[in-house]
């Protein structure tokens, strides 16, 4: 079941969008804990700044990182598009479970952060379950999962090491701090 949050109302569907005016964001969720997550969403949009509307739709990932993907795999891949592309490749450390990870997602989705990801950068998320998968990845771009996530890294084309976040920059962050640190790193 799927719960839709809007300016205007909330409401169950099954479609995991429901168009309305406003701002749309899609949350599926055990109904037992449906009072928690709505006001938890309604409180994770509001301090992104994402209501009480916009024309743009920003909508909640919770399979933002594939537990099955092969970072290694789609790393190297993403060194072929950002070479073709003239891009950099932001790895994005994380898990599904990690709400500040949620949020910082919601941030790229903003149409300015939106549109320089999509010009500058090749995005790769990487799966770091509960501080146990994934760890040779991260400890090769020397990127401190152990300190929380999400935890980014930005990489040039042909997979240099360019900047490693170290001190949690991302953990409580904004739309404009997000913007800043993908224009300076563009």
């Amino acid at each position: 079941m799927a719960f839709i949050l809007s300016s205007h109302t909330l409401s169950t569907e099954t479609s995991s969008l429901v168009p309305m005016k406003g701002l749309h964001i899609a949350m599926t969720f055990d109904t037992r804990y449906r009072s928690f997550n709505a006001l938890a969403a309604m409180m994770l949009c509001m301090s992104c700044g994402l209501f009480p509307s916009q024309a743009a739709e920003a909508q909640i990932n919770k399979h933002l990182y594939s537990e099955s993907a092969n970072p290694i795999a789609d790393i190297s891949a993403a060194e072929g598009v950002a070479n073709r592309e003239h891009k950099r490749i932001l790895l994005d450390f994380g898990g599904n479970w990690c709400g500040d990870c949620q949020l910082l997602d919601l941030y790229y989705q903003q149409q300015t952060n939106a549109e320089i990801l999509s010009k500058y950068y090749v995005v790769v998320h990487v799966d770091i379950g509960h501080m146990d998968h994934n760890v040779a990845v991260a400890e090769k771009y020397h990127v401190p999962i152990q300190r929380g996530v999400p935890a980014l890294a930005v990489l040039d084309a042909k997979g240099n090491l360019i900047y490693v976040e170290r001190d949690k920059e991302f953990e409580h962050t904004s739309a404009e701090a997000v913007q800043a640190f993908l224009e300076r790193w563009k």
